[in-house]
């Protein structure tokens, strides 16, 4: 009898166990992880090869669970493939026009060992800024993108109106470089909550 109340108790602590680990990873994925997910998707000559990463604006939340993963494909008319997930799953594969991209070199892919700042991260990095420390933020958009200093995630940011709090404001971005962490710009408009 007290071997299978000590076995019980042992069952007990492993399934409590499992349920906490799947409990912590039932958060949002991270744009990092979405881009490892959507080699799943994409040719052999296109996996690794992230051009850009973008998200929608997020939802009731400042992480935003609308995201698209585009590739380099050498194969596609406009050298992309564009994989769009949905709450971590994947909603869409497609190969878009992206003309001006192909123009300004923006199809090229981004130095992978400079991409160390996960979208998680970044929103945290942004939020932090002073200038928006009395404000209500409700919600963000991201996008990395090339830039001059490397991989940059630029995070656009809402906030909740003076008046009617219940309404939201594009307060502007802040550029965060994805190598470092560091903020190399902002361009914030905090007056647009009145």
């Amino acid at each position: 009898m007290k071997i299978l109340r000590n076995l019980s108790i042992w069952v007990a602590v492993a399934v409590g166990s499992v349920a906490a680990v799947n409990f912590a990873r039932a958060g949002e994925p991270t744009a990092f992880d979405l881009a490892k997910e959507g080699n799943r998707y994409v040719g052999e000559q296109s996996k690794e090869k992230v051009v850009q990463i973008r998200s929608e604006k997020s939802v009731g939340t400042l992480t935003p669970n609308i995201w698209y993963v585009v590739f380099y494909d050498p194969d596609a008319t406009f050298k992309a493939t564009e994989v769009k997930f949905g709450a971590g799953k994947k909603m869409t594969v497609t190969r878009p026009m992206r003309v001006i991209e192909l123009g300004t070199g923006d199809h090229q892919t981004l130095d992978s060992s400079k991409l160390k700042v996960d979208s998680d991260k970044a929103i945290k990095i942004a939020s932090a800024e002073p200038l928006l420390k009395s404000l209500t933020l409700k919600a963000t958009r991201l996008t990395l993108q090339r830039g001059d200093e490397g991989p940059v995630w630029k995070v656009t940011l809402w906030a909740a109106k003076l008046k009617h709090p219940t309404d939201n404001a594009d307060i502007g971005s802040v550029f965060v470089a994805a190598d470092s962490g560091k903020v190399l710009r902002t361009d914030l408009h905090i007056n647009s909550v009145d």
